[in-house]
Parts: C-alpha cells; sequence; structure tokens
C-alpha cells in the first residue's frame, strides 16, 4: 500500500436518523429513515477493525449523530484505540450535559452546521425554524466548555450572497476553522439541481476565497468540495510572486501538501449499512466493512484504484496540467454526467494542451 493513499479522514454515519429535514441533504435522513446496522459491539468491533490497520480521523455522523443513544460509549471506545474521536451535528440537541460527555470521551474536535448568518436564511436551507438558535446555542457552550469546533456551511443559489458574511460569523463565534461547502446534488441535492452556484460564479467565489484566506490568520480556512480551488490558488499566486508566504503557500499545493479530491484517497464514507463510499457524497460502494475488513476494501477495491489512477480521468481533467494537485470533484462528476472519470462540470478552466472532442 502506498503511503500516499493511507486512509486519513472517515466520516462514518452511526445512524441516519435525523431531525431536520435540510435541502440538500446527501442521504436524505430524517426522524424515519434507517438507523443503522451496527448495534453497540457492532460499533466496536469495526473500531477495532479499523485501528489494527490505520489511525485515521473518524467523525461520527448521520443524520444526526447525538439521537444515537450509545454515541459516547462507541467514541470513548474509539479514543482507546488510538483514534482520533470527532462528531458532527446540526447542533439543536447540544446541551450542557452533552459537553460534559463529549470531553469524557475524549472527542478531540466538533464540526458544526451554518448555512446563513440570519436565522431567516439558516432555517430556510434546514427547514426548521429555531435551527439557527441551535446552532449560536451549541457555539457558546463549546466555548464555555473549552470544546474546539469549526464550522461547515453549505451554498447554492440561495444564499451564495451571504458567503461573506457566514464567514464572518464563524470566526466571531470562535470556530478553529471555516469550510465552505459548494454542494454536490445527491440525496435530497438532487431536487434542488436548479439552484447550484454556476461555474462561472463558483470560480469567482473561489478567487475572493483566495483572497480573504491569504490575509486570514486566526481562523484555518478551506473550500470543501471544490478540488479546483487547488488549481486557482497557484494560478494567482503567480502575480504575488514578492510575497514570501504566497511563495510557501503555492511550493505547498505543487508537491502535494495539499489536494482538492480526496475521495477513496485519503477519505471515505461508511454508510449506517456498512457500504464504504469514495467520500459522502458518492454514492457508490467500495465494500462492505459488515462482510469485509476494512483494509482489504481500502487497499484492494476496484473502484478506489480507479480513483487513483489519474491517467483514467477523461475529458478535461484527463487533459490538464492541474491534475495531480485538482482532480476535479469525482461525486460532482458521477452526479451530473452519471460518469465518476468525467471531467468536472463546474471547472471553467481549459488546460493547456486540451484538444475538445469534435461535435457528433
Amino acid at each position: 500500500m502506498l503511503k500516499e493513499f493511507d486512509p486519513k479522514w472517515i466520516a462514518w454515519e452511526v445512524t441516519r436518523r435525523c431531525n431536520l429535514n435540510c435541502v440538500h441533504c446527501r442521504s436524505a435522513s430524517g426522524l424515519n429513515s434507517y438507523d443503522t446496522a451496527f448495534d453497540t459491539d457492532g460499533a466496536k468491533a469495526f473500531i477495532d477493525d479499523l485501528a489494527r490497520f490505520a489511525k485515521p480521523v473518524l467523525v461520527l455522523s448521520g443524520g444526526e449523530p447525538l439521537l444515537r443513544h450509545d454515541l459516547f460509549e462507541i467514541a470513548a471506545h474509539g479514543t482507546e484505540k488510538g483514534l482520533r474521536m470527532c462528531i458532527a451535528t446540526n447542533g439543536t440537541l447540544v446541551t450542557e450535559e452533552i459537553c460534559l460527555k463529549m470531553k469524557e470521551a475524549g472527542i478531540r474536535m466538533v464540526s458544526l452546521s451554518l448555512d446563513g448568518s440570519t436565522a431567516a436564511t439558516h432555517d430556510n436551507f434546514r427547514n426548521q425554524v429555531g435551527a439557527f438558535d441551535g446552532v449560536m446555542r451549541s457555539a457558546e457552550l463549546f466555548n464555555k466548555h473549552g470544546i474546539p469546533f469549526l464550522i461547515n456551511s453549505s451554498f447554492t443559489k440561495r444564499n451564495q450572497d451571504d458567503i461573506p458574511e457566514v464567514m464572518r460569523l464563524a470566526k466571531k463565534l470562535g470556530a478553529k476553522a471555516w469550510y465552505m461547502f459548494m454542494i454536490v446534488p445527491t440525496g435530497r441535492g438532487e431536487q434542488i439541481m436548479s439552484e447550484l452556484v454556476t461555474k462561472e460564479d463558483y470560480e469567482e467565489i473561489l478567487k475572493w476565497h483566495y483572497e480573504v484566506e491569504k490575509a486570514e490568520d486566526s481562523m484555518l480556512m478551506r473550500p470543501t468540495c471544490a478540488p479546483h480551488y487547488y488549481r486557482v490558488v497557484p494560478q494567482m499566486n503567480k502575480e504575488h510572486e514578492r510575497d514570501d508566504r504566497l511563495k510557501r503557500r503555492s511550493l505547498q499545493f505543487s508537491t502535494g501538501g495539499a489536494k482538492g479530491c480526496l475521495a477513496g484517497q485519503l477519505i471515505c464514507l461508511v454508510t449506517a449499512e456498512g457500504e464504504v463510499f469514495p467520500c459522502s457524497y458518492f454514492p457508490k460502494t467500495a465494500g462492505n466493512v459488515i462482510e469485509t475488513p476494512f483494509k482489504v476494501i481500502w487497499e484492494d477495491s476496484e473502484l478506489f484504484h480507479e480513483l487513483r489512477d489519474f491517467k483514467s480521468y477523461k475529458g478535461k481533467c484527463g487533459a490538464c496540467e492541474f491534475i495531480e494537485v485538482c482532480g476535479g470533484c469525482r461525486a460532482r462528476a458521477d452526479a451530473i454526467y452519471g460518469d465518476y472519470l468525467a471531467e468536472e462540470p463546474f471547472c471553467t478552466h481549459i488546460p493547456r494542451n486540451y484538444v475538445a472532442a469534435e461535435p457528433t
């Protein structure tokens, strides 16, 4: 197994049940959704299997993981096995008691979802009045109890104009990091295909992110599901050759210190049924951990081998000089074209050696 493809970050749907009904939910979760194939013993057995192979960040996700009664027993077991345990929550169920349980279980980081700088915008996205207040209350409690948290924000046309204000609010709340998600249309996201940010706006948003990030010192910023940012950065760095900090960042990007699409390369999702997907937005299975050891799936899956073979990528991605640092979003290519090796559909860049196929 090549070291460059060691699993670094794994999301695990510990339940698919959720108390919200968000417009973009990749798993279409709700209170009546399928729960999980992992009982407490089965969950611990999966952690044992995983820990024998690697020591990744393991994010307990959902659905809403706080709906699971044995969540902190599972989290504590992962901590004991040397995994870096995290929780991804919508924030509405966080209480003083929950915070104490997080600390006891050794939770290293919590991610909160915030999709608007006001209750009107966020609650509209989450289809629940009071969801915004839940995030604000959670952030306050996490700060009170010394629990580090980051904020994930998802954007479509309905809230893209709010991006700068959401970033400023995340910083004001004390988030350690802010991750800007450009959604991939899977699950309920398929129903809002017409709301996807255009590729032209996408490009301008990534350039805005670059300008803000280079001046931001107190909060980590990173676009997510936006691999072409790793093409935008070195392109824009050429205009700032006298800035040593930007030179270092450009070098980092060009030498593999950071990369775009990591699906099936450094990250994956384990679903509530035990299926291993390349990422949270890529509903194709490489195998099932209830039936097959995770190590075997990670190292031998044909799907993962294809994703790691950049020479197999098609269209503009296959011809692109930034293929090693970008790769295009494989989940988005699959959602739009039905082909996960196709070119990134929301990228404006024309590779210098690309010749488009003649129309038939």
